[in-house]
This record gives C-alpha cells, sequence and structure tokens, in this order.
C-alpha cells in the first residue's frame, strides 16, 4: 500500500504518535489501520441494533435518571 501526498504535519504528528508508543512509523499506521478496520459499518451496527431491539422487545427498564436521583438523595 502506499499513500502519496500526505502533508508534512500529518507525518510528523504520525511520527510522533509512533515514538510515544515505542513502534516505528510502519507499525504504528498497521496498527492505526487494523483498529479502523475494526469498527463496525453503519449496516452492521443497524443489523446489531436491530437483534437487540428484538431481544428486548416487549420488556420494560426501570428509568435509570430516576435511580440516580435517588441514590443522589441518599
Amino acid at each position: 500500500m502506499l499513500v502519496r501526498d500526505l502533508p508534512p504535519e500529518v507525518v510528523e504528528r504520525l511520527k510522533e504518535r509512533a515514538r510515544s508508543n515505542g513502534r516505528s512509523l510502519q507499525k504504528e499506521v498497521r496498527a492505526i489501520l487494523e483498529g479502523a478496520a475494526e469498527t463496525y459499518t453503519p449496516a452492521e451496527a443497524r443489523k446489531i441494533s436491530e437483534k437487540w431491539r428484538e431481544r428486548f422487545a416487549g420488556q420494560k427498564f426501570s428509568d435509570s435518571a430516576e435511580l440516580i436521583r435517588e441514590d443522589r438523595n441518599a
């Protein structure tokens, strides 16, 4: 993979980030890209949300704001 035309300030920030993490620039960029690839796409996130909605459909849950107020007043 080749990335062209990165502004010099971006390259310097990546180098600094690599230094602070004790990695080479290549390893730092690899870690950043791997982390980005692990993020859900909007379609994947919607699918997961739908599964959770189906799982909890029809269930009632307490109002957490009310519980927090009760804890603060105790």
